[in-house]
C-alpha cells in the first residue's frame, strides 16, 4: 500500500527522492499557484502521472484540508537497519553524529525533529519500534521534505542498540534535565557522538539513562522549567553542530 504525502515542500522533495519511487500526483483543480504548476512540470518530467481533483476530494483524501493543493503517492517508506546506518557512516570517514529518540510519539515533533537533524548534519536518526510514532503523512510534511534525505533506523531494543554504537567507540549523551547533569554548553560534542532524546512527558527512561555516558541539559534561565522536545533536540543538535565547525583549539 503506497504512502500519501501532501504539502508543497513534502511532495516537491517526493518527487525528487532516490529512496521511495512516487506513483501519482494529485493537485487541487481549481488553483492558478505557480508553485502547483511547477509540481506538475517536476511530476511530469519524471513521468508521474498528474491528475487535478476538486479541493474537497483533497480535504477527503487527506482527512483535513492543510495540504496546500498538493498530494503525492509514493512507495512506502522503508527504514535503515542499524547495520545499514553504521555502514553509511563508515564510508563517511567523518566523526559519528547520530540521534536517537527513546519514545517521541508526536508526529509534529517527530518532524521538527527530523529537520533539524538534516540541517544540522546527522549521519542518522534511530527510533523505536514500539512506544514511538511511525513515519507519517504529518511527520512527512513537517519535516519539509527532510524525511527523504536523513537516514532513518528503526530498532527494536534500545538499550542493545546504544551498547553497539558504543563498541563502535562512539559517546552515548543522554540529554535530560539538569539535576546530575553536565551543561551541555560545557561539554566537548566534536567527537563520534550519539545524542539521546527522550519521550515529550516523561523524557529518558531509567534504562535508557542507564545505557548512556553522560547525561547532558541545557541551561535554562527563565521560569519555565524545560523545553518542548523538539526546540531542545534542535538546542543541542545545532550546538553540536557549532562545536564541529570550530579550530579544534576553540572547543
Amino acid at each position: 500500500m503506497a504512502d500519501l504525502i501532501y504539502g508543497i515542500n513534502a511532495v516537491s522533495e517526493g518527487l525528487r527522492s532516490s529512496r521511495r519511487k512516487p506513483l501519482s500526483l494529485v493537485l487541487q483543480r481549481d488553483s492558478k499557484s505557480p508553485r502547483l504548476v511547477q509540481l506538475q512540470r517536476e511530476a511530469e518530467s519524471a513521468g508521474v502521472p498528474v491528475a487535478r481533483r476538486d479541493r474537497r476530494e483533497l480535504d477527503r483524501l487527506v482527512g483535513h484540508g492543510h495540504h496546500q493543493g498538493a498530494l503525492l503517492e509514493i512507495e512506502p517508506f522503508a527504514y535503515l537497519s542499524l547495520e545499514e546506518l553504521l555502514q553509511r557512516w563508515r564510508v563517511s570517514e567523518a566523526p559519528a553524529f547520530f540521534l536517537v529518540l527513546d519514545g517521541i510519539t508526536d508526529p509534529h515533533n517527530l518532524g521538527a525533529i527530523l529537520r533539524s537533524a538534516d540541517g544540522a548534519g546527522c549521519h542518522g536518526v534511530i527510533v523505536t519500534k514500539d512506544r514511538a510514532c511511525p513515519v507519517t503523512g504529518v511527520v512527512d510534511k513537517v519535516s519539509a521534505g527532510a524525511l527523504e534525505h536523513v537516514p532513518l533506523c528503526q530498532v527494536t531494543n534500545l538499550a542493545r542498540t546504544l551498547d553497539a554504537l558504543r563498541k563502535e567507540g562512539v559517546w552515548v549523551y543522554g540529554l535530560a534535565g539538569e539535576e546530575g547533569a553536565s551543561p551541555l554548553y560545557d561539554t566537548d560534542l566534536c567527537g563520534d557522538l550519539a545524542l539521546v532524546v527522550g519521550s515529550e512527558g516523561t523524557g529518558l527512561r531509567p534504562n535508557t539513562r542507564s545505557h548512556c555516558d553522560l547525561l547532558l541539559a541545557i541551561p535554562l534561565r527563565g521560569k519555565v522549567s524545560s523545553l518542548n522536545a523538539s526546540v531542545a533536540t534542535s538546542v543541542a543538535l545545532f550546538e553540536a553542530g557549532r562545536q564541529r565547525r570550530l579550530p579544534s583549539s576553540d572547543n
